[in-house]
């Protein structure tokens, strides 16, 4: 757990004592234990590289209060809450790996799961391409299916080429951690990517539907609210390139 992070971290003989807050945490009424990354060295000149620390911290552990589950725009499904840490004693053997570690390990983390989170993207993309194409084909204006209406054909071709090339992208970044290599750059750019075209399909999708897309009476407004998070959570889509845009300057730079 990182979001708004507000966490105040103490040693207290062979333990470390938890104090402070952390909000948008995905099941976290659910877990049987947290990932907590805190601040161990308290100099603000220290580089966030080595001034954090990774705990795993116990759900039943005396002071763990989870939050309320929050009711989200979409997605509403998950489990999402604030955690509330008051004097949460941490075993010095729950510290992973030394501490200053934290941040490198959370990034290393990130590689192997912003490829199945963009998995998820490109599925719902594809159900809103599935959605708005059985419909375009139901629907008739003027004495044609709609999906006849150039207008109408080149959003559902803009989707196909979106879901298609994202799905690449996603196998792409999978395959690299197949190969054992480093996939900072492919697992960013399927997330960034992928996130980009749910949105993309779920707009056009409730496009096509016209009014009815904006009832609740309909699959395709629900796509649209769940799209959002995409491109927020696991890295919103601007860290995503900022980090695709560092990776390839990195490349650049090596190569001369």
């Amino acid at each position: 757990m990182w979001p708004q992070s507000k966490l105040k971290l103490s040693k207290k003989g062979d333990k470390y004592i938890l104090n402070g807050q952390k909000m948008w945490i995905t099941n976290g009424g659910v877990a049987n234990w947290y990932f907590v990354l805190a601040r161990t060295d308290p100099d603000p000149k220290c580089s966030p590289g080595k001034a954090f620390s990774g705990f795993i911290v116990e759900r039943d552990s005396p002071g763990v209060t989870p939050g309320r589950k929050e009711i989200n725009m979409g997605q509403r499904a998950s489990d999402t809450r604030g955690i509330t840490f008051e004097d949460v004693e941490v075993p010095a053997e729950n510290l992973l790996t030394v501490e200053g570690a934290g941040f490198k390990i959370a990034m290393g983390a990130f590689d192997r799961t912003r490829p199945p989170v963009a998995a998820g993207a490109v599925g719902l993309g594809q159900r809103a391409l599935d959605e708005a194409t059985k419909y375009s084909m139901e629907r008739k204006t003027m004495g044609q299916e709609i999906c006849k209406h150039q207008a109408v054909a080149f959003m559902l071709a803009d989707m196909c080429i979106g879901v298609e090339t994202a799905r690449l992208a996603v196998l792409k970044s999978a395959w690299e951690i197949d190969q054992g290599r480093r996939n900072t750059y492919y697992a960013s750019i399927a997330k960034c990517l992928a996130g980009d075209v749910a949105n993309m399909c779920a707009t056009n999708a409730v496009q096509i539907f016209g009014g009815n897309g904006y009832n609740t009476e309909y699959p395709v407004e629900k796509l649209m609210r769940d799209a959002k998070i995409y491109q927020i959570y696991e890295g919103t889509a601007q860290i995503q390139r900022m980090i695709i845009s560092r990776e390839w300057l990195t490349q650049a730079k090596n190569k001369h």
